[in-house]
C-alpha cells in the first residue's frame, strides 16, 4: 500500500495548492498528532484546510478532525509567525520531494519535506531557520538542521532547473548504471532485484523528474520491453531511440497533468470477497481495499482482474479520499478492539460472580458433610472429648497432652488415631479425623479394642486399609465445651448461614453484574462516539452565514452586519430594490437588511418580519447589557445612501437616511439558539412557507408602503436634536430628565448613533440659514465642548456626521499663541553676555564650546531637529496619502451611488437566474423536518425568539452573565445527552416530535467552538425546557441527571 508521495505527486499537489491557496490567509494551525498538523486558510467566501503528515503527505481535506486541546511548542511558534499571513506562493523545490510555501511575499517560508523521516521547517526571507519539527544532526549522514542555521537549497534535485531531455543525457544515465553494476552482472554476486527493475532504477537515479511508476506506464504505452538490461539498451541504437520515445511520452503526461488547474486522480483498489455480488446492488465501495493512487491512469494495472480504477476530479480529492479511507480502516480496527475489550470485561465479571457463588455452595456442602460425620460417629467423638477433658482436668500441661496423644498414635490407639495434631486447646477445640456416614460400617473394625493377634499378612493389610481410610476422612473442629450433637448443630447453622449468604449474594451480584454491564456498554458507546467524531466531512457554509442571519416566521431572510465592514458589504451588495433597512438609534445597534422576494420586489414586508428584524437590531446593541428594551425603525432601500453632505465624510459602515423613519414597537430582548435543517430539492415540496405568494400580493410599492406603515405601528418622524443637545454630557441629560418629566432622557440614547443619519433637505437648509444670521455686536453663542475621542474609536463606533453649517468648538475656542513676555532680569543678563563676547568670532566660539563640551549638545540638538523634520515629513506624507485615499473613496462612492440611484429609479435592479437561485437558496432550510424528508445538513442559527416558533431544536437566551461559549456547550450537551435517553430517538424517522437518527448524527458532528460565533451577543442566560437555566442549571443537571428533554420545542408531559 502506498504511504508517501513521489516526486510527481509532490509536483501535482504543489500545482493544485498554488491555484487553491494563493491570496488566502492563515486563520489557524492545529496539532492532530505529534507528526500530523492541520492548517486552516480563509478569506471571504473561501475557506480551505490542509493536512500535513510530515514525511508522507500534504493535501486539501474535506473532513474535519479532532484537534489537540493545547498547541505544542512547534505549533505555537508557527502560529506566532504565520497567523493572518497571506499565502503568496506554493511551489515544488526543483524536482525534489519538497514543497515551499511563501507568506507575505517571501517574508516567511515554510518547507515540507516528504523523504526519509520528513521535516517541517520555517525560515525567514534569508532562509534562516526559525522553527523546525525535527532537529537533524550530522551523525546521521544528513545535512545539519537546527534553529539559527541557514536552510540550504542548492543541493536539492534540479534546483537550478531541469536539464533538457536529450539522447546524450539518457546514454550517460545508462552508462552510470552499467558502471555501478546495477544490471546484476557483477561477478561473484547474485542480482538483488529482478531484471525488469534494473532499467527502471537506472533511469530513476539519474533522470529524477520521472518517477518509476510513470516510466513503467510510458513503456507500456510505447510497447517497450521493460525487462531489458541497461547494457543491452546502451549497445543498441534502435532500443535507445525507443526508450527515448518512452521518456518523451512520460514528459508529455506530466505536461498534460500540470496544464490544467485541477488534475484528475486515480485510486487503484483491490477487490475483496463479495465484490461481484455487491456491485449488483450498488454497494461495491465497501468491498474494495485502496492500494495506490496516481495523477494518471497506469497502463500496467488495466489488465489486472482484481484491480479497480476509481477516478476523481482533482488530485487533492484523490489523496484525501485515499488517506481518509486508511484512517477509517484504523478507526474500524480501534472500534473492534473496544468492543472486544468490553466483551472481555463482561465475561470476567460473570466469571467472578460464578466463582463467588461456587465458593459459598462448597461451604454449605462441607458444613453439611461435617455435621453428618459427627452424627455418624457420636460415640467415638465423645470418647476423644472425654479423654482430652480428663487430661485437662488432671492439670496436665498442654504440651505434654500433645506428646501423649502422639505417643498413643504410634501405639495404634483407636481414640488417639482420630485426633489430629496440633491441639487447639487455647481455643478449647480439638481437630478430629472422621469418616462420613456411608463409610461408617466398613470401618468399625478399625476401632475394635480386642487384643487378638493375627498373622503378619493380616496386620499389613489392615494398616494399608487404615491408611486409605485416613485419606478420605474429614477434618472437623470440635468444641470441647459442648456435646457432639451440639457441635453438629453448629455446623448445620453455619450451612444455613452460608445458604442465606448465597441467596443474598446472588441477588446483589445479579444487580451488580447488570450495572457493570450497563457501565461497560455506556463506556463503549461513549468511546464509539469519540472515535466517530475523529473524521467527518466539513460542511460548506452558505453565502449568508458570514452575517448574523435568520429566517423570519413569514419566510423572509434577514441579514445583519457584525461590524462596520459587513454593514458596508450589506449596503453595496445586498440592499436592492424592494428590500427594507432596519436600524435603531442605540449605540452598537446592528444594520439589518430584510431581503424581499426577487420576483415581486414591490410586495410589502409583513409586520411580524419587521418586528423580528427590529428585535435583532436592538439585541445587538448596548440595550442587551443594560436590559432596556428600545424601539427600532425601518426605511425603504431607496432612502439609504452613502452620499454625505458637502464637506463631510462618512466612515465605513455609516449611511445617510433621508425621509421619514417608520418606528416599530419596543423590542423584546429575547433570542433563541436553534437548528435549521437543509433538505433536498425533492423534499421542499412538503413544506409550505407562510410567505406572501407571488401573484396574489403583487401590488404597487406605494400601497405596500402605506399598508405596512399602518400595521407596523404609529408613524412619527425621527426626533430632531440641535447641535447643543447632541453635544451635552450625560449628567446634563439626567438633570434635564429630572426637571422635565414629560420627555425623560434615555441614557442609552446619549451615545453616538451608529449606522445611519437622518438628514432632511429642509433641515439642512434651515440650519445653514440660521448659522448665517448674526446680529452686529452680539456675541456668537458657542456650543459646549464635546468629549474628545480618538480617530480609531470614532471610526469603530461610526459617529454621526454633523451638518456643514454648524461650526465646531475647535474653530472658536482655539487660543491664540504668541511669544511669551520675558522674565524680569533676563533682558539685562542678555545685554551683559552680548558685551562680553562681542569680539569673539565663530571659530573662537566653536573652539570654546569644544573645550567645555557644548559641541556634543549642539550635535545632539541638530540630530533631534533632523529626526523631528523627518517625522514631520513622514506625517505630512501619510496625511497626503490618506487625503488622496479619501478622495478616491469618495469618488468611487459617488459613482456607485449614481449608478444605484439610476437603477432604483428606472427599475433595472433585476437579478439573473444564477443570482436569483443564490438569493432563494435559503428556502431549503426548515426548522422542523417532516416524514420522508432527506436531511442534508444541520445549520446553527441564532434569531429572535418570535421567529423560532416552528423549530424542533431551540433554546431561549436572555440577557445574563454566562459567556456565550459556555452557554452553547451547555445547550449542545443537553441535546446530545437526550440521545441516550430511552424513547427519545425515533429509529423510523416518522415522529416529528422525537429525535431522528440523522439529526442526532449531524448534531454530534458539531463543535462548540465553531458554533459559538453564531450568537451575536457576549453574555446570555440559557432558558431550556425543564426549568434549567444558566450555569447553576447546567450543574444541577449534571448532579441530578434529571430535568427536561433538552429541546425547547418539547412539550411538558
Amino acid at each position: 500500500m502506498k504511504q508517501r508521495f513521489s516526486s510527481l505527486d509532490v509536483k501535482v499537489i504543489a500545482h493544485e495548492l498554488s491555484n487553491a491557496l494563493v491570496t488566502l490567509r492563515v486563520s489557524n494551525i492545529y496539532d492532530l498528532s505529534s507528526k500530523i498538523f492541520l492548517i486552516k486558510f480563509a478569506r471571504p467566501e473561501n475557506k480551505q484546510q490542509i493536512v500535513i503528515d510530515s514525511g508522507f503527505r500534504c493535501h486539501l481535506t474535506q473532513f474535519s478532525r479532532a484537534t489537540a486541546a493545547a498547541p505544542s511548542v512547534f505549533v505555537a511558534r508557527l502560529r506566532k509567525c504565520l497567523k493572518t499571513r497571506r499565502v503568496t506562493s506554493v511551489s515544488q523545490v526543483g524536482t525534489d520531494r519538497i514543497i515551499e510555501f511563501q507568506f507575505s511575499d517571501g517574508q516567511y517560508r515554510l518547507f515540507l519535506e516528504f523523504y526519509a523521516a520528513g521535516n517541517i521547517i520555517l525560515t525567514d526571507k534569508d532562509l534562516k531557520i526559525l522553527a523546525l519539527l525535527r532537529i537533524v544532526t550530522e551523525e546521521k549522514g544528513e545535512e545539519e538542521q537546527r534553529v539559527g542555521l541557514i536552510y540550504s537549497l542548492e543541493n536539492r534535485q534540479n534546483y537550478e532547473g531541469i536539464p533538457p531531455l536529450t539522447k546524450e543525457r539518457l546514454q550517460n544515465a545508462l552508462q552510470k548504471a552499467v558502471d555501478r553494476g546495477d544490471d546484476g552482472l557483477v561477478a561473484g554476486k547474485k542480482p538483488k532485484k529482478k531484471a525488469a527493475d534494473a532499467l527502471r532504477k537506472a533511469l530513476a537515479v539519474s533522470i529524477t523528474e520521472f518517477p518509476p511508476m510513470l516510466v513503467d506506464h510510458s513503456m507500456q504505452v510505447t510497447n517497450f520491453d521493460s525487462s531489458l538490461k541497461p547494457a543491452d539498451v546502451l549497445q543498441n541504437d534502435a532500443l535507445l531511440d525507443h526508450l527515448m520515445r518512452s521518456l518523451q511520452e512520460a514528459q508529455r503526461v506530466i505536461q498534460e497533468i500540470t496544464s490544467s488547474e485541477v488534475a484528475k486522480g486515480y485510486i487503484i483498489a483491490k477487490k475483496r470477497d463479495g465484490y461481484d455480488e455487491a456491485s449488483k446492488t450498488g454497494d461495491s465501495r465497501n468491498f474494495l481495499v485502496y492500494d495506490d493512487f496516481h495523477p494518471f491512469k497506469p497502463r500496467q494495472f488495466e489488465s489486472d482482474p482484481i484491480s479497480v480504477f476509481l477516478e476523481f476530479n482533482g488530485f487533492n480529492k484523490t489523496v484525501d479520499e485515499f488517506f481518509s479511507s486508511i484512517e477509517g480502516q484504523k478507526l474500524e480496527s480501534r472500534l473492534q478492539e473496544r468492543e472486544l475489550t468490553a466483551k472481555r470485561k463482561i465475561e470476567a465479571a460473570r466469571q467472578d460472580q460464578a466463582k463467588r457463588l461456587g465458593g459459598l455452595q462448597e461451604v454449605q456442602t462441607m458444613n453439611e458433610r461435617k455435621a453428618a460425620a459427627l452424627e455418624a460417629n457420636v460415640e467415638r467423638v465423645q470418647e476423644a472429648m472425654d479423654a482430652v477433658n480428663g487430661l485437662i482436668a488432671q492439670a496436665m500441661d498442654w504440651v505434654e497432652i500433645g506428646k501423649l496423644v502422639e505417643m498413643e498414635q504410634r501405639r495404634n490407639n483407636p481414640v488417639a488415631s482420630i485426633i489430629k495434631l496440633p491441639l487447639k486447646l487455647e481455643e478449647n477445640t480439638i481437630t478430629l479425623l472422621l469418616d462420613e456416614e456411608e463409610f461408617g460400617d466398613d470401618d468399625d473394625s478399625a476401632y475394635e479394642t480386642d487384643s487378638d493377634v493375627e498373622d503378619s499378612e493380616d496386620e499389613g493389610s489392615k494398616k494399608e486399609s487404615k491408611q486409605k481410610t485416613a485419606d478420605k476422612r474429614l477434618t472437623i473442629d470440635i468444641n470441647l465445651g459442648i456435646s457432639p450433637w451440639a457441635n453438629a448443630g453448629e455446623y448445620y447453622g453455619q450451612k444455613r448461614s452460608a445458604a442465606d449468604k448465597e441467596h443474598k449474594t446472588l441477588q446483589s451480584s445479579t444487580k451488580a453484574l447488570k450495572s457493570q454491564e450497563a457501565k461497560i456498554a455506556h463506556d463503549l458507546r461513549k468511546g464509539l462516539k469519540q472515535e466517530k467524531a475523529v473524521l467527518r466531512p466539513v460542511r460548506k457554509q452558505m453565502w449568508f452565514e458570514k452575517f448574523s442571519w435568520f429566517i423570519s416566521s413569514d419566510g423572509y431572510l434577514a441579514l445583519a452586519g457584525k461590524d462596520a465592514q459587513q454593514n458596508e458589504m450589506l449596503y453595496k451588495k445586498y440592499l436592492k430594490r424592494g428590500d427594507v433597512y432596519v436600524h435603531a438609534d442605540i449605540h452598537g445597534a446592528a444594520s439589518v437588511v430584510i431581503k424581499n422576494k426577487p420576483r415581486t420586489p414591490d410586495a410589502p414586508i409583513p409586520p411580524s418580519t419587521l418586528s423580528q428584524a427590529g428585535s435583532l437590531a436592538v439585541t445587538c446593541s448596548s440595550a442587551w447589557d443594560s436590559k432596556a428594551g428600545m424601539s427600532a425603525w425601518w426605511v425603504n432601500a431607496d432612502q439609504v445612501s452613502k452620499s454625505a453632505p458637502t464637506g463631510e465624510f462618512l466612515p465605513t459602515g455609516t449611511f445617510v437616511v433621508r425621509g421619514k423613519k417608520n418606528f416599530l414597537p419596543p423590542a423584546v430582548l429575547l433570542l433563541g439558539f436553534g437548528v435549521v435543517f437543509q433538505i433536498s430539492e425533492e423534499s421542499k415540496g412538503r413544506h409550505v412557507k407562510h410567505r406572501i405568494q407571488d401573484d396574489d400580493s403583487a401590488i404597487g410599492a406605494s400601497v405596500g408602503q402605506s399598508t405596512t406603515q399602518s400595521v407596523a405601528g404609529e408613524e412619527r418622524e425621527a426626533p430632531e436634536l440641535d447641535e447643543d443637545q447632541r453635544s451635552m454630557p450625560d449628567d446634563n441629560d439626567e438633570s434635564d430628565a429630572e426637571e422635565e418629566e414629560e420627555a425623560p432622557a434615555n441614557p442609552l440614547q446619549t451615545e453616538p448613533q451608529v449606522g445611519s443619519v437622518n438628514l432632511d433637505r429642509e433641515e439642512v437648509l434651515l440650519t445653514e440659514q440660521i448659522a448665517q444670521l448674526q446680529v452686529e455686536g452680539a456675541p456668537v453663542p458657542q456650543p459646549e465642548p464635546e468629549a474628545q475621542e480618538n480617530e480609531s474609536e470614532r471610526e469603530s463606533e461610526d459617529e454621526t456626521p454633523r451638518s456643514s453649517g454648524i461650526q465646531t468648538p475647535s474653530q472658536h475656542d482655539a487660543p491664540k499663541k504668541g511669544p511669551a513676555p520675558a522674565k524680569r532680569g533676563k533682558k539685562g543678563k542678555a545685554k551683559k553676555i552680548a558685551t562680553k563676547y562681542k569680539d569673539q568670532d565663530e571659530e573662537d566660539r566653536l573652539a570654546a564650546q569644544q573645550l567645555i563640551g557644548a559641541a556634543a549638545g549642539l550635535e545632539k540638538a541638530r540630530a533631534e531637529a533632523e529626526a523631528k523634520a523627518a517625522r514631520e515629513a513622514e506625517l505630512a506624507f501619510q496625511k497626503e496619502r490618506r487625503r488622496a485615499q479619501h478622495q478616491r473613496t469618495q469618488k468611487e462612492t459617488a459613482e456607485h451611488e449614481e449608478i444605484r440611484r439610476l437603477m432604483l429609479e428606472e427599475g433595472q435592479d433585476i437579478l439573473d437566474e444564477e443570482e436569483e437561485e443564490k438569493m432563494t437558496s435559503f428556502e431549503a432550510l426548515v426548522g422542523m423536518p417532516l416524514k420522508g424528508d432527506e436531511i442534508l445538513e444541520a445549520i446553527p442559527v441564532c434569531a429572535p425568539w418570535a421567529a423560532m416558533a416552528k423549530f424542533k431544536y431551540k433554546a431561549k437566551l436572555q440577557p445574563g452573565a454566562q459567556k456565550k461559549g459556555k452557554a452553547v456547550k451547555e445547550i449542545l450537551g443537553r441535546w446530545v445527552a437526550d440521545t441516550g435517553a430511552k424513547g427519545k430517538v425515533d429509529e423510523t424517522s416518522t415522529d416529528s416530535e422525537r429525535m431522528w437518527p440523522r439529526e442526532v448524527e449531524l448534531l454530534r458532528g458539531w463543535k462548540a467552538e465553531e458554533v459559538t460565533n453564531t450568537v451575536p451577543v457576549s453574555k446570555v442566560r440559557v432558558m431550556m425546557a425543564g426549568g434549567l437555566a444558566g450555569t447553576t442549571a447546567g450543574k444541577a443537571a449534571q448532579n441530578k441527571g434529571k430535568g427536561g428533554s433538552g429541546k425547547g420545542s418539547k412539550k411538558q408531559r
